[in-house]
């Protein structure tokens, strides 16, 4: 086995993680700044990688029984304040758009936030009898909150996502559904295909979502030891379903106000990818996200060479495994190999006259960044083990470091030391609302209340909740 040991081109981030994270977003052709301050631009690599949360989260959605619909990009104002809390809520991020065809507009238009309040009007026309329900819809769109501190893939005045909007009989079937998202999709998404782990809970009152009854978020550890919310899922009760009349004749004849529950994760799921198993040389991508997984380098023009680099890249990809040949011998060797590490592809085959003569290619692991010697009649087999392999390891190693740096805590200045580096844990009957108002004098904040064992609470007053706080983005 051989290290490789090219020079990173990449600021350390254990140095300035921040300058360290956006030369990754440069270097990797992930994404750039829009003409408009805080819109992004997504470059093919990083809109690669998003379809690739799209595809995964997307069949999730829809093993749990939803339907993906399209909904307008403008909202009428009077939508947003049927909903009091809503509005407050999302007022200072709106975008609201007072002329049109040159004239000013009857009703200003709200260029969507989310799109709570469009469901509640549409699901009142569309719900009548209990046979309706439960109605289970879902959308990927784009969205607009007018960000004041706006960072790539982070928090950026426009971003893609998902929302999933559902009406319901029951609060019991709601709620259900709302779990069942949250922890069938989102956390089976973000543990066996990002390769983070996620903690799951739910949210105090201070950080709920605007108008909802309960909000359950999932938070992961970034390689800095701040969290950042990965996706979350709201209980809306009945506060939509008031505002927007949205009813149902039960099976008695009587007329009844549904329980809506809405969901959402975005765009920032790749910013956590960057952040959550990047190093000092540039992305690292788990297998089973990666839109390459294998890329396959001819080292010199030569004929058999480049025929061997195709044969092989033909025989991986009909194995099923995402491969990507790289034939430009007219680029300097080293800034390939390079540019597929700063991409994070997972493995990297090598292929020259030598390694034809000895029967053999070199395969390199991104993320330990070794490389070994396979026999030419093996790689296939090799390749698919070492991509499940490489899965499994950067799932570990996160897990190692989200353990390492959670402290569990019993007074408010323990948990404040301890997240300075990572997340501290405290029982909420210890912290309560006025230390959480404390904390976040000091920019820190609850990510989430959960059981003692780590689950997500059927009541977040139990007396064994505990919060975990934590530095964020």
């Amino acid at each position: 086995m051989v290290a490789a040991h090219q020079r990173s081109v990449l600021t350390a981030p254990e140095a300035d993680f921040p300058r360290w994270y956006q030369e990754v977003l440069d270097k990797a052709e992930l994404a750039d700044n829009g003409p408009v301050r805080g819109t992004m631009v997504i470059r093919p690599y990083g809109y690669a990688l998003w379809e690739r949360v799209q595809a995964e989260i997307d069949t999730r959605i829809k093993l749990a029984g939803a339907d993906n619909v399209y909904l307008p990009l403008f909202i009428p104002e009077s939508y947003l304040k049927r909903e009091a809390e809503h509005v407050e809520g999302f007022s200072p991020e709106l975008a609201v758009v007072t002329h049109a065809g040159g004239k000013l507009l009857p009703e200003p238009l709200v260029v969507r936030p989310t799109s709570e309040t469009v469901f509640g009007e549409l699901m009142a026309k569309w719900v009548q009898s209990h046979r309706d329900l439960p109605l289970l819809l879902n959308q990927w769109a784009n969205v607009v909150r007018w960000e004041m501190r706006p960072r790539l893939l982070l928090r950026t005045t426009e971003f893609l996502w998902q929302e999933g909007h559902t009406a319901h009989a029951t609060a019991e079937d709601a709620a259900a559904y709302a779990r069942r998202i949250h922890l069938d999709v989102y956390r089976d998404f973000l543990q066996n295909v990002l390769g983070l782990p996620v903690l799951v809970g739910v949210k105090t009152a201070r950080e709920r979502f605007a108008g909802a009854v309960n909000t359950m978020s999932c938070e992961a550890m970034m390689g800095d030891g701040k969290a950042l919310q990965m996706a979350t899922s709201h209980e809306l009760g009945q506060n939509f379903a008031n505002a927007f009349d949205i009813t149902y004749t039960d099976a008695t004849g009587q007329r009844q106000h549904c329980w809506t529950t809405s969901w959402g994760s975005s765009t920032r799921i790749v910013g956590g990818l960057i952040m959550g198993h990047g190093d000092a040389h540039g992305l690292v991508v788990p297998p089973r996200l990666a839109p390459i997984q294998v890329v396959v380098l001819a080292v010199k023009d030569d004929q058999q060479v480049l025929d061997a680099a195709r044969r092989l890249t033909t025989a991986l990809t009909e194995a099923g495994v995402r491969a990507r040949v790289d034939l430009r011998t007219d680029q300097g060797f080293g800034r390939r190999v390079t540019d597929w590490e700063l991409k994070g592809v997972p493995l990297r085959i090598e292929i020259g006259p030598r390694d034809l003569a000895d029967g053999e290619v070199s395969v390199t692991r991104r993320d330990i960044r070794e490389k070994t010697s396979v026999p030419a009649g093996q790689v296939v087999t090799t390749v698919v083990r070492l991509l499940d392999t490489v899965q499994q390891d950067l799932h570990k190693t996160a897990v190692r470091r989200l353990t390492s740096r959670m402290v569990d805590t019993e007074s408010l200045q323990e948990a404040r030391e301890a997240a300075q580096s990572g997340f501290a844990r405290i029982p909420w009957k210890i912290l309560g609302a006025d230390g959480e108002r404390a904390l976040a004098d000091d920019a820190i904040s609850v990510r989430c209340l959960q059981t003692a064992d780590g689950a997500v609470p059927p009541d977040p007053d139990s007396v064994d909740v505990v919060a975990v706080v934590g530095r964020s983005y």
